[in-house]
Protein backbone atom coordinates (compact mmCIF):
# COMPACT_ATOMS: atom_id res chain seq x y z
CA UNK A 1 0.00 0.00 0.00
CA UNK A 2 1.27 3.19 -1.27
CA UNK A 3 2.43 5.48 1.96
CA UNK A 4 0.02 8.59 1.62
CA UNK A 5 2.26 12.14 1.09
CA UNK A 6 1.73 14.36 4.24
CA UNK A 7 -0.78 17.21 3.83
CA UNK A 8 1.46 19.43 6.35
CA UNK A 9 4.20 19.11 8.86
CA UNK A 10 3.40 19.09 12.61
CA UNK A 11 5.61 21.88 14.72
CA UNK A 12 5.83 21.54 18.07
CA UNK A 13 6.40 24.60 20.17
CA UNK A 14 6.42 22.98 24.04
CA UNK A 15 6.76 19.40 25.35
CA UNK A 16 5.31 18.69 28.80
CA UNK A 17 5.33 15.91 30.84
CA UNK A 18 2.36 15.86 33.35
CA UNK A 19 2.27 13.80 36.25
CA UNK A 20 5.49 12.13 36.54
CA UNK A 21 6.50 9.73 39.38
CA UNK A 22 3.85 6.86 39.07
CA UNK A 23 2.74 4.13 36.30
CA UNK A 24 2.21 6.40 33.33
CA UNK A 25 2.91 10.13 32.94
CA UNK A 26 0.85 12.44 30.09
CA UNK A 27 2.89 13.80 27.53
CA UNK A 28 1.37 17.42 26.40
CA UNK A 29 2.19 19.27 23.16
CA UNK A 30 1.69 22.32 22.20
CA UNK A 31 0.85 22.04 18.40
CA UNK A 32 0.67 23.94 15.06
CA UNK A 33 0.16 22.84 11.23
CA UNK A 34 2.51 24.12 9.12
CA UNK A 35 1.03 24.18 5.73
CA UNK A 36 3.57 23.59 2.19
CA UNK A 37 2.52 27.53 1.66
CA UNK A 38 4.06 28.50 4.58
CA UNK A 39 0.65 29.17 6.45
CA UNK A 40 -0.15 27.66 9.57
CA UNK A 41 -3.08 26.74 12.25
CA UNK A 42 -3.63 27.88 15.02
CA UNK A 43 -2.19 26.55 18.46
CA UNK A 44 -3.31 23.44 19.62
CA UNK A 45 -3.08 20.71 22.36
CA UNK A 46 -2.69 17.31 21.91
CA UNK A 47 -2.33 14.70 24.92
CA UNK A 48 -1.13 11.19 25.14
CA UNK A 49 -0.27 8.79 27.46
CA UNK A 50 3.58 7.29 27.85
CA UNK A 51 5.24 4.77 30.26
CA UNK A 52 8.70 5.52 32.09
CA UNK A 53 9.44 1.94 32.35
CA UNK A 54 9.24 1.50 27.93
CA UNK A 55 6.91 1.91 25.08
CA UNK A 56 5.72 -1.05 24.07
CA UNK A 57 3.82 -4.68 25.48
CA UNK A 58 4.15 -7.79 24.82
CA UNK A 59 0.39 -10.13 25.02
CA UNK A 60 0.95 -13.60 25.48
CA UNK A 61 -1.26 -17.17 24.52
CA UNK A 62 -0.01 -19.78 26.70
CA UNK A 63 -1.37 -22.64 25.45
CA UNK A 64 -1.40 -26.39 25.84
CA UNK A 65 -3.68 -29.74 24.28
CA UNK A 66 -5.66 -32.05 26.32
CA UNK A 67 -6.81 -35.08 24.68
CA UNK A 68 -6.63 -33.33 21.21
CA UNK A 69 -8.11 -29.83 23.04
CA UNK A 70 -6.80 -26.69 23.14
CA UNK A 71 -6.89 -24.52 25.96
CA UNK A 72 -5.28 -21.08 27.14
CA UNK A 73 -4.69 -19.80 29.96
CA UNK A 74 -6.84 -16.76 31.48
CA UNK A 75 -6.21 -14.24 34.47
CA UNK A 76 -8.22 -12.30 35.92
CA UNK A 77 -6.29 -9.25 37.84
CA UNK A 78 -7.26 -5.89 39.48
CA UNK A 79 -7.77 -3.18 36.98
CA UNK A 80 -8.56 0.07 39.01
CA UNK A 81 -9.33 2.23 35.73
CA UNK A 82 -12.45 0.21 35.27
CA UNK A 83 -13.27 0.48 38.68
CA UNK A 84 -12.98 4.37 39.03
CA UNK A 85 -12.77 5.08 35.12
CA UNK A 86 -16.50 4.71 34.28
CA UNK A 87 -18.60 6.96 35.96
CA UNK A 88 -22.55 5.85 35.67
CA UNK A 89 -23.51 9.08 35.07
CA UNK A 90 -21.64 9.85 31.83
CA UNK A 91 -21.22 6.29 30.10
CA UNK A 92 -23.74 5.94 26.95
CA UNK A 93 -25.21 2.27 27.82
CA UNK A 94 -24.78 0.93 31.73
CA UNK A 95 -22.38 -1.72 32.37
CA UNK A 96 -23.71 -5.26 32.83
CA UNK A 97 -21.38 -5.25 35.86
CA UNK A 98 -19.44 -4.18 38.76
CA UNK A 99 -15.71 -4.54 37.75
CA UNK A 100 -12.94 -5.33 39.93
CA UNK A 101 -11.04 -8.48 38.43
CA UNK A 102 -10.71 -8.00 34.51
CA UNK A 103 -9.92 -11.17 33.01
CA UNK A 104 -7.14 -10.99 30.38
CA UNK A 105 -4.25 -12.82 28.75
CA UNK A 106 -1.26 -12.56 30.19
CA UNK A 107 1.13 -9.41 29.26
CA UNK A 108 3.63 -7.20 30.28
CA UNK A 109 5.87 -3.68 28.88
CA UNK A 110 8.86 -4.66 26.73
CA UNK A 111 11.40 -2.65 29.31
CA UNK A 112 13.69 0.25 28.18
CA UNK A 113 16.85 -1.77 26.14
CA UNK A 114 15.14 -4.58 25.35
CA UNK A 115 15.29 -4.15 21.93
CA UNK A 116 14.69 -7.26 18.83
CA UNK A 117 13.07 -10.47 18.77
CA UNK A 118 14.73 -12.55 21.13
CA UNK A 119 14.55 -9.79 23.95
CA UNK A 120 10.51 -9.67 23.30
CA UNK A 121 11.14 -13.20 23.66
CA UNK A 122 12.37 -12.97 26.72
CA UNK A 123 10.21 -10.83 27.95
CA UNK A 124 7.27 -12.74 27.46
CA UNK A 125 8.57 -15.56 29.03
CA UNK A 126 9.46 -13.40 31.95
CA UNK A 127 5.80 -12.41 32.22
CA UNK A 128 4.34 -15.71 31.85
CA UNK A 129 6.75 -16.97 35.07
CA UNK A 130 5.51 -13.97 37.17
CA UNK A 131 2.37 -13.55 36.02
CA UNK A 132 1.17 -17.17 35.16
CA UNK A 133 3.64 -19.44 37.32
CA UNK A 134 5.50 -21.34 34.53
CA UNK A 135 9.03 -21.06 32.91
CA UNK A 136 9.26 -21.67 29.26
CA UNK A 137 12.14 -21.24 27.01
CA UNK A 138 12.43 -17.75 24.84
CA UNK A 139 13.39 -20.01 21.84
CA UNK A 140 9.71 -21.08 21.74
CA UNK A 141 8.13 -18.02 21.59
CA UNK A 142 6.39 -17.23 18.81
CA UNK A 143 5.10 -14.06 17.25
CA UNK A 144 1.28 -13.84 15.97
CA UNK A 145 1.70 -11.42 13.13
CA UNK A 146 2.51 -7.71 13.51
CA UNK A 147 2.14 -5.47 16.31
CA UNK A 148 -1.13 -3.28 16.50
CA UNK A 149 -1.88 -0.21 17.89
CA UNK A 150 -4.43 -0.56 20.89
CA UNK A 151 -5.74 2.95 21.17
CA UNK A 152 -3.24 5.74 19.05
CA UNK A 153 -5.66 8.55 19.94
CA UNK A 154 -4.72 7.94 23.71
CA UNK A 155 -0.70 5.87 23.45
CA UNK A 156 1.46 5.48 20.91
CA UNK A 157 1.89 2.16 22.51
CA UNK A 158 2.20 -1.25 20.24
CA UNK A 159 1.02 -4.70 21.12
CA UNK A 160 3.18 -7.57 20.08
CA UNK A 161 1.46 -10.94 19.99
CA UNK A 162 2.85 -14.06 20.88
CA UNK A 163 2.42 -17.37 21.60
CA UNK A 164 4.17 -20.17 23.42
CA UNK A 165 2.98 -23.89 24.27
CA UNK A 166 3.04 -25.25 27.71
CA UNK A 167 4.84 -28.50 27.30
CA UNK A 168 2.79 -31.31 29.13
CA UNK A 169 4.19 -32.07 32.24
CA UNK A 170 5.63 -28.54 33.03
CA UNK A 171 5.85 -27.73 36.47
CA UNK A 172 3.02 -24.50 37.53
CA UNK A 173 3.21 -22.66 40.54
CA UNK A 174 1.01 -19.55 42.21
CA UNK A 175 2.24 -16.14 40.62
CA UNK A 176 4.23 -14.60 42.48
CA UNK A 177 3.49 -11.37 40.59
CA UNK A 178 5.72 -8.13 40.87
CA UNK A 179 5.22 -7.15 43.85
CA UNK A 180 2.99 -4.46 43.04
CA UNK A 181 -0.27 -4.32 45.15
CA UNK A 182 -2.02 -4.43 42.25
CA UNK A 183 -1.23 -7.78 41.74
CA UNK A 184 -2.76 -8.78 44.87
CA UNK A 185 -5.60 -11.66 44.38
CA UNK A 186 -5.03 -12.17 40.93
CA UNK A 187 -5.77 -15.64 39.72
CA UNK A 188 -5.42 -17.59 36.41
CA UNK A 189 -7.24 -20.69 34.75
CA UNK A 190 -7.42 -22.84 31.96
CA UNK A 191 -9.90 -22.57 29.63
CA UNK A 192 -11.02 -24.48 25.97
CA UNK A 193 -10.15 -22.08 23.15
CA UNK A 194 -13.74 -21.79 21.67
CA UNK A 195 -14.97 -21.27 25.29
CA UNK A 196 -12.65 -18.63 26.01
CA UNK A 197 -13.85 -16.86 21.96
CA UNK A 198 -17.41 -17.85 23.11
CA UNK A 199 -17.04 -15.61 26.58
CA UNK A 200 -15.46 -12.39 23.83
CA UNK A 201 -18.47 -12.67 22.24
CA UNK A 202 -20.77 -13.01 25.12
CA UNK A 203 -18.98 -10.06 26.64
CA UNK A 204 -18.10 -11.71 29.69
CA UNK A 205 -14.40 -11.30 28.34
CA UNK A 206 -14.06 -7.55 27.87
CA UNK A 207 -10.10 -6.97 26.92
CA UNK A 208 -9.91 -6.11 23.34
CA UNK A 209 -5.95 -7.03 23.31
CA UNK A 210 -7.12 -10.75 24.61
CA UNK A 211 -9.76 -11.18 22.20
CA UNK A 212 -7.47 -10.09 19.59
CA UNK A 213 -4.69 -12.06 20.50
CA UNK A 214 -7.10 -15.12 21.08
CA UNK A 215 -8.98 -14.71 17.24
CA UNK A 216 -4.94 -14.93 16.03
CA UNK A 217 -3.45 -17.80 17.79
CA UNK A 218 -6.76 -19.39 16.77
CA UNK A 219 -6.20 -18.72 13.00
CA UNK A 220 -2.72 -20.03 13.40
CA UNK A 221 -3.92 -23.06 14.57
CA UNK A 222 -5.77 -23.83 11.55
CA UNK A 223 -3.55 -22.64 9.89
CA UNK A 224 -0.84 -25.78 11.23
CA UNK A 225 -3.60 -28.18 11.09
CA UNK A 226 -4.57 -27.19 7.30
CA UNK A 227 -0.83 -27.70 6.24
CA UNK A 228 -0.46 -31.19 7.85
Amino acid sequence: MRKPERPYELEIFLDEQVGQGGFLFVRRLHLRNRRPDGSASRDWLCDFVERPKGVDAVVLVLWRERDGVVEVLLREGLRPAAIYGRDPARIPIPDARPYFLLTELVAGIIEEGEVGLPAVQRRAVDEAFEEAGVRLAPEDVTLLGPAMFPSPGMTGEKFWFASTRVPDGAAQQPPEGDGSPMEEGARVRWVEIEEALAACARGEIEDAKTELGLRRFRERVEQNRGAR
